[in-house]
């Protein structure tokens, strides 16, 4: 229920216009990256990690994965009508497509009991290096005061509806679900030992 409403809440700022405005110090999008590192740091205290390690099912989250795919796709098609730089697909800097297309081949592998937990773990550590990287580059391409990249074509889409999903909603949601399984992967081969 909270991710809706935050989709909600985002969507509406997006769409009347609110992350336009890209000069402010602190920047407005502070608004929509803050509260979801709160959250995620939040949710991965001891805690809530007890309930993490009772509840999560580490086959099934892998192929949430896949939903990386057809954002690769969005971010290619946003590159060809101007609205991101290059760097952002997989023609550019972005390997994140890699996650989206091994996500349902490991998820099934594992399942059907053909690929190890330390498989698994490291094929997360990467997928989350990826999604990391791309975040880095999108955040540091965006017409914020603190641009560093794509001056040429900067990146635009996240400031508008319903683009602003993917840094509010998308890109936070796969990193929790990288971190929730290593976390719960890494104590898993621990005990086995």
């Amino acid at each position: 229920m909270l991710i809706i409403v935050w989709a909600i809440i985002q969507s509406v700022l997006a769409y009347i216009g609110f992350y336009e405005n890209t000069t402010d110090i602190p920047p407005r999008f502070g608004l929509v990256m803050i509260p979801t590192i709160v959250v995620i740091i939040y949710s991965l205290l001891p805690n809530q990690r007890a309930w993490i390690f009772k509840n999560r099912e580490t086959s099934k989250s892998t192929f949430l994965h896949t939903v990386r795919l057809p954002v690769e796709i969005v971010l290619h098609l946003l590159f060809l009508n101007a609205a991101v730089p290059e760097l952002m697909t997989y023609a550019g800097r972005n390997f994140d497509i890699l996650a989206g297309i091994t996500a349902p081949i490991i998820g099934l592998l594992y399942i059907k009991n053909k690929l190890s937990k330390k498989l698994l773990l490291l094929w997360n550590v990467i997928g989350l290096i990826m999604v990391s990287f791309i975040l880095i580059n999108g955040l540091l391409s965006a017409p914020l005061p603190f641009q560093q990249f794509g001056f040429e074509q900067p990146n635009i889409a996240v400031i508008y509806f319903p683009f602003i999903l993917l840094p509010a909603v998308v890109v936070p949601i796969v990193i929790w679900t990288h971190l929730t399984d290593i976390l719960k992967l890494s104590k898993e081969i621990k005990a086995e030992v």
